[in-house]
């Protein structure tokens, strides 16, 4: 069964697509002097563009885990996600609080999706 990877680095490859399945590693924020709205809301873009080059969309999410580094921060980071999100495709999602690697970082999102057909 083939893998195909896209944005393949030493460490890590930014999507993995098998079976129809698109995998995205962990997006951060490249701007981490913006708040947590602004962070998630460049991360989200983040996303939007890598599934759109695997042939996918958010209205295809199959599974989200956020990583946020303060808990204080999850209503305003569930702002800039509820106003991104795609009504009625809302995927199975956990958010947890924990400590990322870059501590400039406010948020991490993994997702996983389908391809379109």
């Amino acid at each position: 069964m083939a893998v195909t990877r896209h944005h393949v680095g030493a460490r890590l490859s930014e999507i993995a697509i098998h079976n129809n399945t698109v995998y995205l590693a962990g997006q951060v924020a490249e701007d981490t002097t913006a708040d947590i709205a602004g962070q998630t809301r460049e991360v989200l873009g983040h996303i939007d563009r890598l599934l759109a080059e695997a042939n996918s969309d958010k209205t295809l999410l199959l599974s989200v885990q956020i990583f946020i580094s303060d808990i204080a921060n999850f209503p305003a980071m569930n702002t800039v996600w509820d106003s991104w999100v795609a009504a009625g495709n809302t995927p199975p999602r956990a958010t947890v609080e924990a400590r990322l690697a870059n501590p400039a970082c406010l948020v991490e999102v993994v997702v996983v999706a389908a391809q379109r057909s």
